[in-house]
């Protein structure tokens, strides 16, 4: 499985689509000579539907039938030298016809807009944002069975679709690895004697590699959505607040670690990557946290590294420390040899002070501390910092202050009791609010909280939900 998969991934099948040249070529058919058509059928309905996660399963199952299709005729013996070349770009031009039976990418028209080679390599280079709210929902073992039976091959097939299309930006070699062991798992459970006890016992057998997968698909969701250094900073903050007490010495090396491994392993060819990796990781953090912080080091008491690191990551924010306002980084710091270091400092002593959650923080300080700096190149530097300085901390000042606004009360209580501590901020806020007018504000504000006022929200939705209700203080 190994061999077959890196090159799988050295084909990048959706680029090869689009370019259509003979060494991609050489390698779909090796691929297909290797797998068999069955297995290359599942890989390609794996892939496309990590490409195209908003494609419906008959659109992701058309291009596949597709591109199967035109990989058998290509790849068999006697077949045209330019079969590849002409079927790749015939489903090119397909692809942007109007009533085109496939699933379609944001950028899409821009790409058909162009001809030839240039619109394939358009194509080829769009991708979609992560799924950030996953909607697969797994049957019970009734519904599987009973779908299992009455079509094997039609289960398999929305199966591979469902959770490809939800956990597309966790490793494929992971991806590959749990859907496999899931299938077979189904397979021996639906023809066995007693199924209950069957799925008892193999979901034991795979239970970490499928806690593996759906956090490597959070891992590297948020990577894709903040990039290498913004992935960094976010680290940082989460480390801040959730272990206050602990040095900076001890925070930025594991944010740094955690942010290479994401880098290496998210695209990673290798199937133990990220086990290997975030084993590792993990061991660091209980070296150097675990005296620190009483819910790492019951943590660190799990069975086994992925536990840890699993509850070391959803562990809620700790109460900030009652310390000194922290300062801004000076002119010196941010314009020296020196300036990471200085906004490692700031950003993890504002952290750690700070009650507002990861999201709020990310965006204001990423900001922040970019305008700042701009000063360095600016003709009278001094100028600008003497004058940028007060307004980004007056900026910075109020964006927390509404965020903890926002957020008031949520990670402290259960969410019913949450509704009605806003229900109450409201009315008092809010007088001359009607109850309908009330209802349909604690509404937005608790969808927004459940979904944005946690230690580990989604940074895309939240961006944009926070652009949304603080736009004043933004662009002030």
């Amino acid at each position: 499985m190994k061999t077959a998969l890196v090159l799988l991934l050295a084909l990048a099948l959706g680029h090869a689509l689009e370019r259509g040249r003979d060494y991609e070529k050489d390698k779909v058919c090796k691929e297909l000579a290797m797998l068999g058509k069955d297995d290359f059928r599942s890989l390609s309905l794996i892939l496309y539907s990590r490409k195209f996660p908003s494609g419906t399963f008959e659109q992701v199952s058309q291009l596949v039938k597709e591109v199967v299709a035109l990989t058998e005729e290509c790849c068999a013996e006697g077949a045209d030298p330019n079969c590849y070349d002409t079927r790749t770009s015939e489903l090119s031009i397909k692809s942007c016809e109007s009533d085109a039976p496939f699933p379609v990418h944001p950028g899409t028209s821009e790409c058909c807009n162009k001809e030839g080679l240039e619109r394939k390599l358009c194509m080829a280079a769009l991708s979609h944002q992560p799924q950030e709210f996953p909607t697969y929902v797994e049957p019970t073992n009734d519904e599987i069975c009973e779908a299992f039976r009455k079509d094997p091959k039609g289960f398999a097939d929305q199966f591979l679709y469902e959770y490809s299309s939800n956990y597309g930006q966790a490793p494929l070699p992971l991806l590959v690895g749990y859907t496999k062991s899931y299938l077979s798992m189904v397979g021996s459970c639906c023809t066995s004697a007693s199924p209950t006890v069957c799925f008892l016992k193999e979901r034991l057998q795979i239970k970490h590699l499928s806690l593996l997968t759906t956090m490597s698909n959070r891992l590297c969701s948020q990577y894709v959505a903040y990039g290498k250094e913004k992935s960094r900073l976010s680290h940082i903050i989460k480390l801040a607040q959730k272990v206050p007490t602990a040095n900076l010495e001890d925070v930025v090396p594991l944010a740094e670690d955690l942010t290479q491994i994401v880098s290496r392993c998210c695209e990673s060819t290798s199937e133990d990557c990220m086990g290997r990796e975030l084993l590792e990781h993990t061991s660091k953090i209980c070296n150097n946290l675990s005296t620190k912080n009483s819910k790492v080091e019951e943590c660190c008491q799990e069975k086994t590294p992925t536990d840890t690191f699993t509850c070391t990551y959803f562990m809620p924010a700790a109460e900030p420390l009652q310390l000194p306002a922290v300062k801004l980084p000076t002119k010196s710091e941010l314009c020296g040899q020196s300036a990471t270091q200085a906004m490692d400092k700031y950003v993890f002593e504002l952290s750690r002070r700070t009650q507002v959650p990861e999201v709020f923080l990310s965006k204001v300080l990423d900001t922040t501390l970019k305008s700042l700096r701009e000063c360095c190149d600016a003709q009278d530097s001094v100028a600008c910092f003497s004058t940028q300085a007060p307004l980004l901390k007056v900026q910075l000042t109020s964006f927390i202050e509404k965020g903890q606004e926002m957020c008031a009360d949520y990670s402290e209580n259960i969410f019913t009791e949450y509704k009605k501590k806003l229900t109450e901020r409201l009315r008092t806020k809010t007088p001359n609010a009607s109850p309908l007018e009330i209802e349909d504000m604690v509404d937005k504000l608790s969808d927004f909280a459940s979904k944005c006022c946690s230690i580990n929200s989604p940074p895309l939705y939240c961006s944009s939900q926070i652009d949304a209700e603080m736009r004043d203080i933004l662009q002030s």
